[in-house]
Order: structure tokens, then C-alpha cells, then sequence
């Protein structure tokens, strides 16, 4: 990992930690394992089920954290009435997106638990474009909604076991597939081959949402699709359906968030309601992280510099001459690297060389 993403990974952090405080959430900190049993029980809710585990002295078989939500569950208190809203950084152990082996993830992200209403949802969501935005402008947030794709599986699909192949279709986008079920079965699948072509912004989803006679779901979408492209948001949020999880944990709104020139999802965040349940727990939940470890992609091929000028002396060159070039050029908030040989890649927009005759420019980039 170079030092451009490293540097590049902390001022995201910092400028993320700043967004949630100043919406009033709170640093949350959790140590770097549970008990194994916590990811045992809620495997499917996981990314991946490879966990790195060890014995401790008591003989409890531990985990290296994979995941925060269910250690914030497992350690956050119960309220009443209102929501308890927490941010956090935090290193997660577990397969890396980018590759097939085990890597130390700092991953970003907010949990609200407890009262959750249509502002709180609405606030998360805001939150999640925010914090793409601070990453990159070129970003969008698909978003989905259980409540309606349920709504119509439940409807137009008789048992579970095809329940479940009508859902993977729907992920993954396969309308040929959907119309082979539909003639296999002899079910009418007319609605659910409709939600799998729906895609885009509100304005352009909007005749089939109000088709549809799950009411209240549909409502609270529209509602919140709109206070969101009403408040500077249009053009970076999409309708997709097929962003679905397991509905043994998720319910209401899921979504995720893609940045440009990255190959996957860099956010992804929705309601979990049912986990609460499962881990009875009585409130309602909706959270999203970011996975800062996406961010290599972004600044592999990017213009980034380790320094504005490098500076180049030798064993002749008076220690004042070097400090008065250093100071010089990193006036203004510029950067610089000060070596006696110019190190194998670095990246620059120009190099100087300080001697005792001055100081003399020997490449310009910027």
C-alpha cells in the first residue's frame, strides 16, 4: 500500500469523523474481537464467512473483528424514544474486495438504533451522499427498498423455493431467467419482471411506483427520494431493486454507493430491523459503512504527487541554504520532500537542487 493512499485514507477519515460529528453522532470505540459465537450465529449477515479466530487464556474461542455493526448491537445500550447515533473507524479482519487474501480494512461508518422515523432515514441517506461527495463529486447511491420487492414477490410468487430463484434473478438483473420461471411454474410474474426493468431516478420510476398497491411503502420512498433530490441531490440517486440482502436482517431501505473510476461499491448501508430481532433487541436500526480500503483504486492512476518539489542537496550545501528552500517552497500549503538523491518513483511537480550557488529549478511537471 503506498503512502499516497495512506495519506489519502486519513484525510478521508478526518473529513468523515468531522461530517457525523457535526450532525450530533458520537465516536464509538470497541475492541478488536468478539466471541466467535456472535459471527457464528449471523454468518449469512456477513460479507464473507472466513474469520480469523483464536483461543484466548479462559479457553473462549475468539475472533478478530469482521464486522461492526453486530459488536455495536451486541454493546450498545437500550434507549427509549429516541436514537442513539454513533460513528466509528475501525479496522475490520477479513477477505479484501480487491484481492483473495486476509487484509486489516479500515472501514468508516454511523449506526443509528432505536427510534428510527422518515427523518432518521432520511438523514442516513443524506449522510451516505455526503460522504462519497467528500470523496469524490463523481459518485451516485442506488437505492432499494424491501418492503416494495417483498410486497410483490409475496404476491405474485406461490412458495419459497421459487421465492428464492425469483430474488437471485432479480439481483442479478436476469429478465430471461424470470420469464423461464414464470413459463416452467405457470405463474404470472408480470410485476416482478416490471420491478427488475426499473431503474433510475425518481421522475423516470415514478409511473410504476404509483402502480403499485403496497401504498405506504411506495409513499415513504417517493418521500424521501424527494426531500433528498429537493435538498441538492438530484442527479446522484438512483432507484435500483436489485440491491437486495437477506430478509432475515434487512428490511425497508438498502443501498449503495459507486464513485467513479472504482469497480464496486464503496458504501453500503440500509435498515436492519430483523437483525435487532434476531438479537432481541426491540429498537429499529439503519447504518452504512465505507470501506476506505476501495480508495487504492482511486488513487493508484490518479495525479496525486508524494510532493509538490523535491529538493535536492549535496554534502557541500550549508544546512541554512537547504532550511531557507524548504521553507520557501512550502509556503502557501505546498509540499516537499528534502533528499540528498532522488528516490526510485517518486512522484513531483518539479525538483530543485539547492547549492552553494543558489537554487536552481531542474524539472517542472505541474
Amino acid at each position: 500500500m503506498n503512502n499516497i493512499y495512506l495519506e489519502n485514507e486519513e484525510k478521508a477519515i478526518f473529513a468523515l469523523r468531522s461530517l457525523y460529528r457535526k450532525y450530533g453522532y458520537m465516536p464509538y470505540k470497541m475492541c478488536k474481537f468478539e466471541e466467535y459465537d456472535l459471527y457464528l450465529k449471523n454468518k449469512d449477515f456477513l460479507i464473507s464467512d472466513n474469520i480469523i479466530t483464536f483461543t484466548d487464556t479462559d479457553g473462549r474461542l475468539m475472533a478478530l473483528k469482521p464486522d461492526v455493526t453486530l459488536s455495536i448491537i451486541k454493546n450498545l445500550g437500550d434507549v427509549s424514544g429516541s436514537v442513539q447515533k454513533v460513528y466509528y473507524n475501525e479496522n475490520v479482519y477479513r477477505l479484501s474486495k480487491g484481492s483473495n487474501s486476509f487484509k486489516e480494512i479500515m472501514q468508516s461508518g454511523l449506526e443509528c438504533i432505536g427510534a428510527i422515523d422518515d427523518y432518521t432515514i432520511y438523514e442516513v441517506l443524506m449522510l451516505a451522499s455526503e460522504s462519497l461527495n467528500l470523496i469524490s463529486k463523481d459518485y451516485v447511491i442506488d437505492i432499494s427498498h424491501l418492503g416494495i420487492v417483498s410486497s410483490i414477490i409475496d404476491t405474485e410468487v406461490p412458495s419459497a423455493d421459487i421465492k428464492k430463484q425469483v430474488i437471485n434473478c432479480i439481483a442479478e438483473k436476469n429478465l430471461s431467467e424470470l420469464c423461464a420461471i414464470e413459463k416452467r411454474e405457470n405463474i404470472d410474474l408480470s410485476k416482478v419482471k416490471e420491478l427488475n426493468s426499473t431503474y433510475g431516478s425518481l421522475e423516470k420510476v415514478l409511473p410504476f411506483l404509483e402502480s403499485l398497491p403496497c401504498k405506504n411503502e411506495t409513499a415513504q420512498l417517493i418521500k424521501i427520494l424527494t426531500m433528498l433530490e429537493k435538498n441538492g441531490y438530484k442527479g446522484k440517486i438512483r432507484v435500483d431493486f436489485s440491491i437486495i440482502s437477506d430478509m432475515k436482517y434487512y428490511n425497508g431501505f438498502l443501498f449503495k454507493g459507486f464513485i467513479n473510476g472504482i469497480p464496486t461499491s464503496v458504501l453500503s448501508g440500509g435498515q436492519y430491523d430483523s437483525l435487532m430481532k434476531k438479537m432481541k433487541r426491540d429498537e429499529k436500526a439503519i447504518g452504512f459503512a465505507v470501506y476506505l480500503d476501495m480508495l487504492e483504486f482511486l488513487y493508484k492512476n490518479s495525479d496525486c504527487y508524494d510532493a509538490d518539489t523535491v529538493i535536492l542537496y549535496d554534502v557541500k550545501t550549508d544546512i541554512d541554504s537547504i532550511n531557507d528552500a524548504a521553507r520557501h517552497f512550502s509556503k502557501d500549503g505546498g509540499t516537499v520532500m528534502v533528499q540528498r538523491n532522488l528516490p526510485e518513483k517518486a512522484r513531483y511537480k518539479q525538483i530543485v537542487k539547492v547549492t552553494e550557488g543558489g537554487v536552481k529549478i531542474l524539472e517542472n511537471n505541474a
